[in-house]
């Protein structure tokens, strides 16, 4: 197996993990949100537009972070 040899090449290393890690995170904040969501509308259907619009919120937030990441690892890429 060939060492990496200059710092260019661990850019894109870099920039995969950075992308990855944002994905994963983005990924379980979704997750753990409609995971609420859903409990919440099951226990109280009166309440379903208060929490849609709060997990609306939540997942864009979440979602945010995911394309932080990107936008990191684009960076990384094209320098």
């Amino acid at each position: 197996m060939e060492e990496v040899k200059t710092v260019s090449e661990m850019v894109y290393i870099g920039a995969g993990l950075a992308v990855g890690l944002a994905a994963m995170g983005a990924g379980i904040g979704l997750g753990i949100a409609t995971k609420g969501f859903m409990e919440g509308a099951a226990r109280q259907p009166e309440l379903i537009e208060n929490l849609q619009s709060k997990f609306i919120l939540g997942a864009a937030l979440a979602e945010a972070c995911g394309i932080y990441g990107l936008l990191i690892a684009l960076i990384l890429s094209f320098k």
